[in-house]
């Protein structure tokens, strides 16, 4: 024991004993905040899953009640479940490739490109209540901008949108890209990080622009594509402020997502218990796919040599 002290004491008193501990000083209240705020709730939220908790009566061990009840005799779970998927199996793709073509766009030498950028990031940065409100008006079936211009080319038969079982969710969907910006200033690094020399050389040997952007462009930039993709899983299936604030789950619960589910049942129904058992399927779903995701970028994400460090 006496020798396990001395050889402490021995680092601690050496030149990169004292720097690690300057760097664990350092870095101590993010620790602490990790710890307090994250790790511990999370913490919490696990154990409380085991129990019937309304905030207003001590809270009651049940087990695993919550998450059979959630499997077995649960609707809405399974109907938000649904829906979440059915947002996330269009959107990500939508938006990926979206925000690709803009980004590409937006790397083109033409004169005031940089102002063009900063417009199509602009709503990335723009108060979310704001932007629905905005979109609540441009899908009125009545007076909304988009119902308007369709008629004026001669399409009457437009749809109800945010009104429709069926179309609201294609609804939120077109929506999400109007974030598309966020994703296109990730792609633009990745763009701007491809060396010019291998373009120069493909033209020299005749290569055509498309084949260009499949062979060059494509490969080099699939691990910015490979990073907004998981960011885009994550971001879909935690989809809440959109449905919340202009549907709040409608109509007919076409539009009550995963994340609006497990709220109301935290702050509208009470049911704590009930919201932790549904916030831990959540995180098992999120960590399911992006492992399987890792799993298959060996198949089509390519590294330079060195860069996976």
């Amino acid at each position: 024991m006496k020798s396990v002290l001395k050889s402490v004491q021995s680092y601690l008193g050496s030149t990169r004993g004292k720097q690690a501990v300057e760097g664990y000083l350092f870095a101590a209240p993010w620790f602490l905040g990790f710890f307090i705020f994250t790790a511990g709730p999370m913490a919490i939220s696990f154990a409380m899953s085991f129990f019937n908790y309304d905030v207003l009566t001590p809270a009651k061990f049940i087990g695993i009640e919550n998450y059979r009840t959630l499997f077995v005799s649960d609707p809405l779970f399974w109907k938000s479940l649904y829906n979440t998927f059915y947002y996330a199996v269009f959107q990500i793709p939508l938006y990926l490739v979206v925000s690709l073509v803009i980004a590409i766009m937006m790397h083109q030498k033409v004169l005031g490109v940089r102002v063009f950028r900063t417009l199509y990031y602009l709503p990335a940065v723009t108060a979310g209540p704001a932007t629905m409100m905005l979109w609540i008006w441009l899908f009125d079936p009545s007076t909304g901008l988009i119902n308007q211009t369709l008629w004026k080319l001669g399409i009457y038969n437009t749809p109800l949108w945010l009104q429709s079982e069926t179309w609201s969710k294609p609804s939120l969907i077109l929506m999400s890209l109007w974030y598309a910006g966020s994703s296109m200033v990730i792609y633009l690094a990745g763009l701007q990080g491809i060396p010019q020399e291998l373009y120069d050389a493909a033209s020299v040997d005749g290569a055509s622009k498309w084949r260009q952007f499949w062979k060059i462009t494509l490969p080099m930039l699939s691990p910015t594509i490979f990073f907004n993709l998981i960011m885009g899983i994550i971001g879909a299936f935690q989809i809440f402020e959109q449905s919340y604030l202009m549907t709040q789950g409608g109509p007919m619960n076409s539009t009550l997502f995963y994340a609006v589910y497990l709220y109301f049942n935290a702050f509208k129904w009470l049911k704590m218990g009930y919201a932790s058992a549904l916030a831990w399927i959540l995180f098992a779903i999120i960590l399911l796919l992006t492992l399987i995701q890792f799993k298959l970028a060996d198949r089509w994400v390519y590294y330079e040599a060195g860069d996976r460090g």
